[in-house]
């Protein structure tokens, strides 16, 4: 089966450098009109979001005549007390540095850990992916966050990469194929490659 994975347009606070986790803030009139510039994909039928309205948004625009399947375990990372914050601003607060020195690996004050968040992710992941195949899918599109999308590829793809390794811009994303699991997986994700639009070869 042929995976599709994209982020979601650009917001306010991603335009700011913002830490945007939890906050349901909206598409700015920007981020709208790069995704309408990409243009709507009108064959696609089911598109798997989060329960943030940026990535529903962005769905909208890009497959209009999608069902939208609303999946909450698929949101953003929750920054906690850093949300809202940028790096800048938080140069000399002691939380952020000594969560910066775990490689941000740590946990979040009143927030996630990596591993926490990257946990709900991929077993979301898992269960639609292995959903869909059962269901003799040929593709599965998801249109989510940069984190999401980097927690799932560095649990899945093979050969092995790093979670900053697939970082993507806002439109941005990877496609890649299912092949048999391997390392205690129930399957892998082969062939990445990065796109900026669905469908594009």
């Amino acid at each position: 089966m042929r995976i599709w994975m994209l982020r979601h347009g650009t917001t306010a606070a991603n335009a700011k450098r913002l830490y945007l986790g939890r906050t349901d803030e909206p598409l700015s009139a920007e981020g709208a009109a790069a995704a309408h510039e990409i243009g709507p994909s009108l064959t696609v039928r089911k598109v798997f979001v989060s329960s943030l309205r940026r990535t529903q948004e962005t769905a909208k625009i890009l497959f209009p005549n999608a069902e939208q399947i609303v999946l909450h375990e698929l949101r953003e990372m929750d920054f906690g007390v850093f949300e809202g914050r940028s790096a800048d601003d938080m140069e000399h607060d002691e939380a952020y540095r000594a969560w910066v020195d775990t490689g941000c690996t740590g946990k979040c004050p009143e927030g996630e850990s990596m591993a926490e968040y990257a946990g709900r992710v991929c077993a979301c992941i898992a269960e639609v992916v292995e959903q869909e195949e059962n269901a003799g899918a040929q593709e599965t599109v998801f249109i989510a966050h940069g984190g999401t999308l980097m927690s799932a590829f560095e649990r899945f793809a093979r050969p092995r990469v790093a979670y900053y390794d697939t970082i993507v811009k806002n439109l941005q994303g990877y496609t890649c194929v299912t092949a048999p699991g391997e390392d205690n997986l129930p399957f892998t994700f082969q062939e990445l490659r990065r796109i900026t639009r669905y469908g594009e070869e």
